[in-house]
């Protein structure tokens, strides 16, 4: 495992967490919202939504929150903005391809403020098209290699995972999209504590960044994911987890 989830595992081990969950519960309920919208309301034939839904009920979303974000995705609620789903492409420092998920009401607004972003961190926007054939969907379910071994996730396997990745000292477990909600609930039936787990665009190669560079890359894609209208920011960078701590001490 290499680029943004180790970044990500970095963040949470030095406990980085959204502190404006007014803002975090935004987030959520946009991603609810499209989700729904795009699938239908029904979690069990929609993947993505059912994702949304996992990761509003980890940060401690009220139900009520929940369920009124789904009604505004299928039209059962016609009150508030219309949110629209748009990606944005880019390359960072070092030539890192850099995938923006946003969910916004105002798509001229945010375009602005993540070319920006980009600028302001020797990164560049780039074209549709430019960066994102680096990147497949998938599901990604992190374990503690630590505490864990491949036996213990071969209920995963049994449930349709593709493949379990090794790297320093987490699994990386993968699915399809389809199969991801499966593969979660036969890890967290076998008893296995999943660290995190997500629908997310995988980089298909990795680019070496130096270390030099790297802070301007993290405090990039740290500013890129504290926007408010960013629901996912996704990246194809490779560097040591040594190094990323070291750099963010």
């Amino acid at each position: 495992m290499a680029g943004h989830s180790k970044w990500a595992q970095i963040k949470r081990k030095k406990g980085a967490t959204d502190a404006k969950r007014g803002n975090l519960f935004t987030k959520l309920a946009r991603a609810i919202q499209v989700a729904a919208r795009e699938g239908g309301g029904d979690p069990a034939g929609n993947a993505a939504l059912a994702n949304a839904i996992q990761k509003a009920k980890d940060a401690r979303m009220p139900k009520d929150n929940i369920e009124r974000a789904i009604a505004k995705g299928t039209g059962a609620d016609s009150s508030g903005d219309s949110i629209e789903e748009v990606l944005y492409e880019g390359y960072g420092p070092g030539g890192v391809a850099i995938l923006v998920e946003a969910l916004t009401d105002n798509r001229n607004r945010t375009g602005s403020e993540v070319r920006h972003a980009f600028s302001k961190h020797g990164g560049s926007l780039g074209e549709p098209g430019s960066v994102a054939w680096n990147f497949e969907k998938k599901g990604v379910l992190v374990v503690d290699a630590d505490q864990y071994t491949e036996d213990d996730l071969m209920p995963a396997i049994d449930a349709g995972a593709e493949d379990v990745a090794i790297d320093e000292n987490v699994y990386e477990v993968i699915a399809e999209p389809t199969d991801f909600t499966a593969v979660r609930e036969a890890l967290e039936q076998a008893g296995v504590e999943i660290q995190s787990a997500d629908l997310t665009m995988r980089a298909t190669n990795r680019v070496p960044v130096d270390e030099e560079q790297v802070g301007t890359l993290m405090r990039l894609i740290e500013l890129l994911e504290d926007h408010d209208d960013v629901n996912a920011v996704h990246a194809n960078f490779d560097v040591d987890a040594a190094v990323l701590e070291r750099v963010l001490a």
